[in-house]
């Protein structure tokens, strides 16, 4: 398959696991990695060897710069322009509002939502001039839907990425391209075990399933998204949470 999917953020968690879904899907896959070299280097060494092209590139994907620069690299590794970005990228801060301090607002800011319209915008102009249509997965949250104490900029900027899909959506649906989002629910990966190791027994017992996700469950659906099977499903918002935030916090 000569066809390109870029993933944001895919060196670990999530990310790292929808490279290896892309990848094994067929697909050529370039990743953007910024503090993780080591994970990146271990996970192309990894499915190089068992699925053929993977290839990972440092850049902060909330400086456009950098983000122009990423595309030109993978474009020119892969031979060909993107069909598929996955925009997952993120990062987050723990603090009460008032306590926040504006650097940490607006790197949260900068790199989930900026970083979601910096690459939706790079990709969808390569796919365009390339007569390509394409697929957008973004990455969002359960703070789609409610209010996460502790986590203002994190939320405002999965909620921002939320209907930021609606509105790319709309625009580059006439294109042939499809905008999409996931929002998982409570999902294991290493940063919420290394920040909580009672991570899992605590978000089970809340979750109507019982257990929480892992980052194969939101893999799989995100490369739904971007197949034939999902050729008429744009400006969507799905959710990949175990029923998690489908029930209201009864007392009883």
């Amino acid at each position: 398959m000569d066809k390109l999917a870029i993933v944001t953020g895919g060196s670990t968690g999530i990310g790292a696991h929808v490279v290896e879904a892309f990848s094994l899907a067929g697909f050529k896959v370039a990743f953007s990695f910024l503090s993780s070299r080591e994970a990146a280097d271990a996970l192309v060494s990894g499915l190089t060897t068992r699925s053929g092209y993977v290839a990972g590139f440092e850049c902060d994907v909330g400086f456009s710069g950098e983000v122009s620069l990423f595309y030109d690299e993978a474009v020119k590794w892969a031979g060909t322009e993107p069909h598929v970005l996955v925009n997952n990228a993120a990062v987050q801060t723990w603090s009460p509002l008032l306590d926040l301090e504006e650097d940490s607002w607006d790197k949260v800011i900068r790199t989930n939502l900026k970083g979601t319209f910096l690459n939706t915008k790079e990709a969808a102009r390569r796919m365009i001039a390339a007569g390509i249509k394409g697929s957008i997965v973004n990455i969002g949250s359960g703070c789609n839907k409610l209010g996460f104490p502790n986590l203002v900029d994190y939320t405002a900027s999965k909620g921002g990425i939320e209907q930021f899909t609606k509105v790319a959506a709309i625009e580059l649906g006439p294109h042939g391209i499809r905008v999409n989002c996931i929002a998982p629910g409570s999902v294991a990966t290493e940063r919420t075990n290394r920040e909580s190791p009672d991570y899992g027994a605590t978000w089970s017992k809340i979750t109507p399933l019982r257990r929480v996700g892992t980052p194969e469950d939101i893999a799989g659906p995100v490369l739904f998204l971007t197949t034939e099977q999902s050729s008429f499903i744009t400006g969507q918002t799905i959710w990949v949470d175990g029923g998690l935030f489908s029930q209201p916090n009864w007392p009883y």
